[in-house]
């Protein structure tokens, strides 16, 4: 399965009601919540085998999909 629809299929099970393709602002609206990010780093730990640090705990990281994606494409990139 390709890294994106991994990433939808985990964000899908965090959030079923939000559309991940078209949201921009998942933090500045609140729509992903601390609990949210707190799953979802745990998660993408474990899915994608990187370590995300609190270093990455930033609004600009987790605002869309595609900031999340390349997100985890930088932590591989580093491994």
């Amino acid at each position: 399965m390709p890294m994106e629809e991994k990433l939808l299929k985990i964000l899908k099970e965090l959030r079923p009601e939000v559309d991940f393709t078209r949201e921009t602002r998942l933090i500045d609206e609140d729509i992903l919540d601390s609990f949210d990010i707190i799953a979802l780093v745990g998660e993408l730990n474990d899915t994608f085998d990187i370590q995300i640090g609190p270093e990455h705990l930033l609004p600009e990281n987790f605002n869309t999909l595609s900031c999340i994606l390349d997100l985890v494409r930088k932590l591989q990139a580093e491994g």
